[in-house]
């Protein structure tokens, strides 16, 4: 054994949604870093190519933006065909990409919620999900061999405290706790269906992270966690290389939980 290499991502092909993101973005970098070749799928394209071309830039990598609609299976079969085209393989797949609502949608009482934003929020949510792990799915298992992370959220386990939120727009809704508790599921579901196939499937379920709320909420949310405070946007990579890499390998069918000590009261 050699423990500094457990970490090591080089050559991995690593097909990262949402990557356009907040958290998508820091994820990149650092799996960049580790040396994996990272596909940067999210719908905003331009900001996907602007990231590749400062990995490029800034590490020894080839990663490739493409352009991908989670609720369109055209475009998820596009994506995994452009992939194979110019890796030939897939080793990782981290369904990163999430609904959330805007302001007026969190801000709305869940008795007037429209049946519209609810079916958006699936259809991103666990849909997606199962359509990309489906086709990516195809791939391992003719490889015999893959590694299928999906991000829950601490509102996949339990319930958003009501009280910290007020009228501050930052609430989750209800359908992000519905289908962040239906990705932990189905990540579970998964490792038990390939099982001995080759395939891990495993699940990370985030805390809050702090980018310019209001002082007064900042305070509240900080509150409820064992360290007293938010995370920084970077303080979820390390969970991501790890479960990247063969740190991890006798792990899956786990829901991996880092939420500074939120739901461990």
């Amino acid at each position: 054994m050699n423990a500094r290499n457990l970490f090591d991502l080089s050559e991995k092909v690593i097909i990262l949604t949402g990557a356009a993101g907040n958290l998508g973005s820091q994820y990149a970098e650092g799996l960049s870093e580790m040396g994996a070749n990272v596909v940067l799928a999210d719908l905003d394209y331009p900001r996907c190519k602007e990231i590749g071309k400062q990995l490029k830039l800034t590490n020894d990598v080839d990663p490739e933006p493409i352009k991908l609609d989670l609720t369109n299976k055209s475009s998820i079969k596009n994506l995994v065909s452009k992939t194979m085209k110019k890796y030939s393989k897939i080793d990782v797949l981290i369904n990163n990409a999430a609904y959330q609502g805007n302001d007026k949608i969190r801000k709305t009482p869940f008795e007037e919620l429209s049946l519209k934003d609810w079916n958006d929020a699936i259809a991103v949510n666990l849909t997606g999900i199962f359509l990309m792990s489906q086709e990516v799915g195809k791939v391992m298992k003719k490889q015999k061999r893959g590694n299928i992370i999906n991000i829950s959220s601490t509102y996949g386990i339990v319930a958003p405290d009501q009280r910290i939120y007020g009228n501050s727009g930052q609430n989750a809704g209800s359908f992000y706790s519905a289908t962040k508790s239906g990705v932990i599921n189905l990540t579970r579901y998964l490792a038990s269906y390939w099982a001995n196939t080759g395939i891990r499937v495993n699940a990370i379920s985030p805390g809050g992270v702090e980018r310019n709320q209001t002082r007064s909420f900042i305070k509240n949310y900080s509150s409820k966690t064992m360290l007293g405070r938010m995370a920084r946007k970077d303080e979820y990579v390390g969970s991501i290389i790890y479960l990247c890499s063969d740190a991890s390998s006798y792990m899956t069918g786990s829901n991996l939980i880092v939420d500074g000590g939120w739901t461990a009261w």
